[in-house]
């Protein structure tokens, strides 16, 4: 486990969590948990609680959200609450914008990241994966490209600790995805947890699922989830995008103060404590 988050065993220590969906946890459902998901955040939280007790968390990720919007909304939250541990990932909304001016949305990425690096704690940044759904999203290949490589950049300069999800493979697998092919599925966020632990240094049994090889579809097959694919999600994304709506916009973040993550049982055991208190 890293040992800059904090000296002793009375230290404290502090996980805060920003972003968009990718972070909420979108893609992975929960009925017990707030906004209805879990997520990969959730899951390095237990870790990091696991193996060193005492640590609180605090997800101020909100889905849909622009890299402006986790600039004014969540920058400043996260800072008042002196976090030793922050991870970040924002811009995949602002790729898939029309007309964004990619060097102005990655200098603003880079002048984030100054801000949270400058707090002394130990920042996780990502770079964005190929994700490979459809040839109607193809156009914004380039810009991800750009993006991972800025990424990259920005993460040497101020010493952040990169997780390069552009090249796990894992993720080509389908299953390692939820139906709407650009959030991961419950399996996809937990090999992803994995990952992150990896980088920190934090124990873990976390183990990436084993599958059978995927049944070949007939043409018929794969035409049918297509056009299912399509109407059930890409025609409502770009009705939101033309009419100016997210699906964040009357979402609330998930932990927006930080809570102490039971050892034993994890966030799930922090709600049935609270409805018990109730």
């Amino acid at each position: 486990m890293r040992d800059d988050f904090g000296d002793g065993s009375n230290a404290r220590r502090r996980y805060v969590a920003i972003g968009d969906s990718f972070t909420e946890g979108v893609g992975d459902p929960s009925k017990v948990l707030p906004n209805g998901v879990r997520g990969w955040a959730d899951r390095v939280a237990e870790k990091l609680a696991k193996a060193q007790p005492g640590w609180e968390y605090a997800n101020l990720a909100v889905r849909s959200k622009r890299l402006r919007h986790i600039i004014d909304e969540q920058l400043e939250p996260a800072l008042a609450m002196e976090p030793t541990l922050i991870t970040l990932y924002a811009g995949g909304n602002d790729i898939l914008d029309f007309g964004t001016d990619m060097d102005a949305l990655l200098n603003d990425y880079e002048l984030l990241v100054a801000r949270l690096s400058g707090t002394g704690a130990t920042v996780v940044l990502f770079t964005g994966f190929d994700v490979k759904v459809s040839a109607v999203l193809e156009p914004f290949k380039k810009r991800n490209t750009l993006y991972n490589h800025r990424v990259r950049e920005i993460a040497a300069k101020y010493g952040a600790v990169l997780v390069d999800y552009w090249c796990f493979d894992a993720y080509k697998d389908p299953r390692m995805w939820s139906p709407d092919r650009l959030h991961m599925s419950k399996a996809g966020h937990k090999y992803l947890a994995a990952q992150v632990l990896d980088h920190l240094n934090v124990p873990h049994k976390i183990e990436r699922k084993e599958w059978e090889p995927p049944t070949r579809l007939t043409l018929r097959e794969w035409e049918r989830r297509q056009r299912r694919w399509v109407n059930d999600w890409v025609v409502p994304l770009f009705g939101r995008k033309l009419r100016g709506v997210t699906l964040g916009d009357s979402l609330h973040p998930r932990w927006p103060d930080p809570v102490k993550v039971p050892r034993k049982g994890g966030l799930k055991k922090l709600m049935e404590n609270r409805e018990a208190a109730q």
